[in-house]
């Protein structure tokens, strides 16, 4: 496994090592890596014949400084992985090899950000459109490998796709979770003891919504339902709990509206903000 840290390097190796008509799948990810991104470097190993990985915390997309600030590194366990993961190179560029000069682009997500994330953090959808468009330009996958639970990022990436016209395949990973339910997430590391047994609520609230859905309950009911489960819970402070169009990420008040809803969730567990979804 090669790993690289400047543009030029990534590009020299990646010509050197790319066998003509061979099939390059790319993962990026912001490090403080958990079996979910591993799932999505083994989707990309089984699919293609070239596996690149990108490792960079990209400031622009964090409109909280502090979150930026004590976002998790772990690089050396980082690196195992993906080596054990048969990952063929990394590249772990420094802010300044991304942003040699401000990034002054603006996207247009067709609303997309306007909603949901994008609601209560003004700006982070631009930073991700201006780094994933700026690591697409530089390795110039065939393939890229995003996961569900990030919901929205993933509809959002796949709209810039479209729009900017790059011959790049989305292949979306359905949510890995641990044992009782939690989606993995690299904020995880951040919650304390209490708080990791408390964080299950999320899931649990999800999984009933479902199990209501299922049994035909409406979807003002079900909203209703879940916003009080927060409420009750001292420790939680609820953002959002929406249950949307999964194209054009709107919120539903019907089930009539949507053959395909989703519920997505965003709350506050200490210093901690998690998210997680399930399509209903």
């Amino acid at each position: 496994m090669l790993v690289v840290s400047t543009v030029s390097e990534l590009q020299e190796k990646h010509r050197h090592l790319k066998k003509a008509g061979s099939r390059t799948g790319f993962v990026p990810t912001m490090g403080a890596l958990h079996p979910g991104h591993i799932s999505l470097v083994e989707e990309s190993v089984k699919g293609c014949d070239y596996t690149i990985v990108s490792i960079f915390v990209n400031p622009t997309q964090f409109n909280n400084p502090d979150d930026f600030k004590h976002y998790p590194v772990t690089i050396e366990s980082d690196l195992s992985m993906l080596r054990d993961a048969g990952v063929d190179l990394v590249f772990m560029p420094e802010v300044k090899e991304m942003y040699p000069e401000e990034d002054n682009r603006v996207f247009d997500f067709g609303g997309l950000d306007q909603v949901m994330e994008g609601k209560f953090r003004p700006g982070h959808f631009n930073g991700v459109g201006q780094i994933v468009s700026k690591l697409f330009d530089f390795v110039q996958p065939d393939v890229a490998y995003f996961g569900e639970k990030d919901f929205q990022q993933l509809a959002i990436i796949q709209y810039m796709t479209r729009a900017l016209h790059y011959p790049i395949e989305i292949v979306p990973v359905p949510t890995m979770r641990e044992r009782d339910g939690l989606a993995m997430s690299s904020r995880n590391m951040r919650l304390t003891a209490i708080e990791r047994e408390q964080a299950i609520l999320i899931s649990r609230v999800l999984f009933e919504a479902k199990e209501r859905r299922i049994r035909g309950e409406a979807l003002v009911g079900i909203k209703a339902w879940a916003e009080g489960e927060f409420a009750a819970h001292p420790m939680f402070e609820l953002e959002y709990f929406d249950i949307v169009d999964a194209f054009s990420l709107q919120a539903l008040h019907t089930f009539d509206e949507s053959d395909n809803p989703v519920a997505c969730v965003a709350a506050h567990l200490g210093q901690v903000r998690l998210i997680d979804n399930i399509r209903l």
